[in-house]
C-alpha cells in the first residue's frame, strides 16, 4: 500500500553504493525511516541522493512498521542552498535535527512540531553569512528548542518556582534553574535541590517568556542554552552529540 506525506530528511546514511537508508519527519507519521533504493544514481527518481534537511512530498510503501519503508518518490521543495555556506548556521541546524530525531518516537506524529522545525530550518536559510552572526543563530535556535519541549510535553515549569509554585516574576532576589526540580527555583527553595544553575534575571526572563528572547544579549542567550543543553543531557541521559559545538557558538 502506497502512502504520501510531507516530510523533512534529519537523516541519511549510505545503504549501499547506490541507495540510503534516511529518516524522515513527516506531518502524519511522525518519525519514519525508510530505504531509498537507487538514489545514489545521477538519474534516480529521487533527483540524486537525498540530503539532511530535503523536504517536500514523500510516496513511500509501509507493509509493516517493524521494517524500513520503502520510498518510490520524493517530489522535493527548493534546497535550503544557504545552509552550508555558514557552519555555525549548519551546525544548529544539525542540533535541531539530532534533537527531533532523539526526542519523538516512530509513527507518533506531531504536526505542529513539523510546522515549527521546517519554519526553523526557512528562518535559518534566510541568514546571510554576514549577517548569520552568532547571536542571529542562538535566538531562533532557543525559540525552537522551548517549542519542541512545549509539544512533546516535555517543558520544563518556567513561570513559577516548581517547587513552591510561587509564580516568577523578575523581581525574585535569586533565581535558579534544576533538573531534579523540572523548572525554575526561588531563593526559598534552592536550597533543597544540589544540583542547580543560578540564572541572571535577564536569562530567566527569556525562559518564562520567549518573546523577549529576540532582544536579548548574547551572554543572556548562551546560559539559555547552556540551560537547555543541560536539561535535553539529562532527560535524555547523555549529551547530544551536536551539543557541544553549540555551546562554543
Amino acid at each position: 500500500m502506497l502512502t504520501s506525506d510531507d516530510a523533512i530528511c534529519i537523516r541519511a546514511v549510505d545503504y549501499s553504493e547506490t541507495s540510503q537508508i534516511v529518516t524522515f519527519f513527516t506531518v502524519s507519521h511522525g518519525k519514519l525511516g525508510a530505504i531509498a533504493k537507487g538514489s545514489k544514481r545521477p538519474k534516480s527518481s529521487f533527483d540524486g541522493p537525498i540530503e539532511l534537511f530535503a523536504h517536500g512530498r514523500i510516496v513511500f510503501s509501509d507493509s509493516s512498521r517493524e521494517k524500513l519503508a520503502t520510498l518510490t518518490e520524493f517530489q522535493q521543495a527548493p534546497y535550503f542552498a544557504n545552509l552550508a555556506r555558514h557552519l555555525p548556521l549548519y551546525n544548529a541546524c544539525l542540533f535541531a535535527a539530532e534533537l527531533v530525531n532523539l526526542l519523538t518516537h516512530d509513527y507518533d506524529p506531531h504536526p505542529g512540531l513539523f510546522d515549527s522545525f521546517l519554519t526553523f530550518l526557512q528562518n535559518a536559510d534566510q541568514l546571510r553569512p554576514a549577517a548569520g552572526t552568532h547571536r542571529d543563530i542562538l535566538a531562533p535556535l532557543i525559540v525552537f528548542q522551548l517549542q519542541l519541549l512545549k509539544k512533546i510535553g516535555l517543558l520544563p515549569l518556567l513561570n513559577s518556582c516548581a517547587n513552591c509554585k510561587k509564580p516568577f516574576t523578575p523581581a525574585w532576589p535569586e533565581i535558579y534553574f534544576s533538573n531534579p526540580a523540572n523548572g525554575l527555583l526561588c531563593k526559598d527553595c534552592e536550597t533543597g535541590f544540589p544540583e542547580k544553575m543560578r540564572l541572571t534575571k535577564s536569562a530567566a526572563d527569556c525562559l518564562a517568556n520567549p518573546t523577549a528572547i529576540a532582544e536579548a544579549k548574547k551572554t543572556t542567550l548562551k546560559q539559555v542554552e547552556q540551560v537547555l543543553v543541560g536539561y535535553f543531557t539529562y532527560n535524555l541521559g547523555h549529551p547530544p552529540k551536536m551539543a557541544k559545538f553549540i555551546l562554543n557558538t
